[in-house]
This record gives structure tokens, sequence and C-alpha cells, in this order.
């Protein structure tokens, strides 16, 4: 049975250069909606968010916008597609994105979408998630990125269980479906960090940490 019913996109709030980026992102929303998968996103109508959150919309299924309520001034990044969260910080947003998805997708984007998507895949790494995440690799965007983490690979600065968290594809099924097939592999070390919100120690270990 698949267990991923809500997906989370980070994206650009700009369309970029390619019509390519557009159009993947569109039918990225069209493959969720058809496979009931429900959109949480980070808000507004602009750029690539707006593309595939409009696309899902369409397709009937449910579309949550968390948005930080700076940017809900004078309608800013335009109105949020489906439902709406407001919150005060970012990383307040980012926690919610967090708790209320299954899983996670990058689509092409600058910075604000590396930052969510490396964040995530810290956490996993930190044993703090256990969620699937990929990167829709539409034209090749994403090439670079998926270079340098296999070179940072092998430089040991990255496990190579570790490199497991990230995912990639280059169609929006195939994609989905490397989500719902994922397995987490925690690590037998990092996963025994306490992330407890009560408290503020976390267990020591006597071992040197590949962050």
């Amino acid at each position: 049975m698949d267990f991923v019913k809500k997906i989370c996109v980070f994206c650009g709030a700009n369309s970029g250069k390619d019509v390519a980026f557009v159009n993947a992102a569109f039918h990225l929303g069209e493959v969720l909606g058809k496979r009931k998968i429900d959109l949480v996103y980070g808000g507004g109508k602009l750029g690539l968010m707006g593309c595939v959150s409009t696309a899902v919309a369409q397709h009937e299924r449910q579309v949550l916008g968390i948005i930080p309520s700076a940017f809900t001034v004078n309608n800013l990044v335009g109105e949020t597609c489906g439902k709406e969260i407001k919150v005060a910080t970012m990383q307040e947003r980012l926690v919610m994105m967090m708790e209320l998805s299954d899983a996670f997708i990058a689509l092409p984007g600058g910075f604000g979408t590396l930052e969510e998507l490396f964040q995530m895949i810290s956490w996993a790494q930190l044993s703090i998630h256990n969620k699937p995440i990929g990167v829709l690799n539409s034209n090749g965007f994403f090439n670079g990125l998926l270079s340098f983490v296999d070179h940072a690979v092998k430089q040991e600065f990255i496990t190579s269980r570790a490199r497991k968290i990230l995912i990639s594809a280059t169609s929006a099924d195939e994609l989905v479906d490397k989500l719902q097939a994922f397995r987490f592999e925690p690590d037998p070390v990092l996963s025994q960090l306490k992330w407890s919100p009560s408290s503020s120690q976390k267990e020591k270990l006597d071992l040197t940490l590949r962050l």
C-alpha cells in the first residue's frame, strides 16, 4: 500500500528561464492529482509554486500553503491556492512542512529551495524524521548539485548511507514511485540522538560525526 499521501514541494517563486521548468511543475501537479496525493507547499501563486499548486487543485486534491505572515503583507506573493496557514518565521514554516508531509520533492529554484531541500536532508540524516526526499531533475537542472553531492561522498564528507537519502529522477511518475518505495536506513550512531522538544540536552556520543 502506498504510504505517501501528502507531498511537500519546494520550488522557485520564479518560473525560470526555460519553459521546461514550468511544464515540469504543472506535470508534477497533474501526477500528484491523478495519484490522489495532496500537496503541501510554501503558499502564494508565484512562479513554479503557483504552477504546481494550481495543477493539484484542478484535480480536486487538497492544497495547503504554509506561509510566513511577512509574505502576506500587500499581497506580496499572491493568493494561496487552497487552504493557508500563516506562521511567524521561516523555521516554523519548515518544521510544520515536515510534520504535515509524508515526503518531499524539490523542483528547480533558488537559495530558498536549496535551503529547504538540504535542511530536510540533514534532518533525515540526524533521524529527526524518516521521510523520503527527492529532486525532480527536469532539463538537467540538478545535474551539478548531484555531481557535487557525489563528490562530497568521494571526499568522505558525506557517507554512502547518507547519500541514499537524496533520491532523483527525471520524470514525475518515476520520482513518486521511488518515494513510495523508499525505506529509511537510520545511521546507527546518529539515530541514538535524542530530539525531545522538552529537553535541550542531547545524549553525548564518543564519536566523530560527519555532518
